[in-house]
């Protein structure tokens, strides 16, 4: 098992990271252009990863949009953009985001801080600690978060992961397929628009 450092968001860094995707994806959607990060915080001047969720506040809610990778070349602010841009668009959940959808979407983003690579998954992973991305089929990723909101074991993160990327579940346990696990700090909106939290 070999990690990669990251960045070390503050709640401010933390909440910016949120208001900046919030911004992107508003742009995106209202006007379609890309919204520039501008004068960033020196932490978004960092080269690392992030993923941008975003979750419909209606009915029983459900996931609209989510995009992003684990490492990236980029600077975490246009890393950020990006990913939102992305994740409001159609390539994301099969639907772009339409503007009368904008007052009912929650935005969450998690910054990749650890990016570990290893090769016994179910031993390494830590649910709630990690997030896990599998190399292999179309690729799949789900945030750190998602398997604590579900009530799943690390044997029940890893096999829906695989079936995100398109594979058998049991596809992690098949060495031509990789399996990387990375820590993130994760920040998202209350409520739409809202106040934001780190989870």
């Amino acid at each position: 098992m070999s990690q990669g450092q990251g960045v070390d968001l503050s709640y401010e860094d933390g909440a910016r990271a949120v208001e900046l995707a919030r911004e992107a994806v508003d742009s995106y959607v209202r006007h379609g252009q890309r919204e520039q990060p501008g004068s960033m915080r020196e932490a978004f001047y960092e080269r690392t990863g992030a993923f941008v969720r975003l979750e419909s506040t209606r009915g029983r809610g459900s996931l609209r949009g989510c995009a992003g990778g684990y490492r990236s070349g980029d600077q975490l602010g246009h890393v950020i953009v990006d990913a939102a841009i992305e994740a409001a668009s159609g390539d994301s959940c099969g639907s772009e985001v339409s503007p009368s959808e904008l007052s009912n979407l929650t935005v969450s983003v998690c910054i990749v801080r650890n990016v570990v690579l290893t090769d016994d998954p179910l031993a390494d992973l830590e649910v709630g600690t990690h997030g896990v991305a599998v190399d292999g089929g179309e690729g799949g990723w789900l945030y750190p978060t998602v398997p604590v909101e579900n009530g799943w074991t690390a044997r029940e993160y890893l096999e829906r992961t695989c079936r995100k990327a398109k594979l058998a579940p049991d596809a992690w346990q098949d060495g031509n397929v990789g399996v990387t696990l990375f820590e993130g700090q994760v920040f998202r909106e209350r409520e739409a628009d809202g106040s934001i939290e780190q989870v």
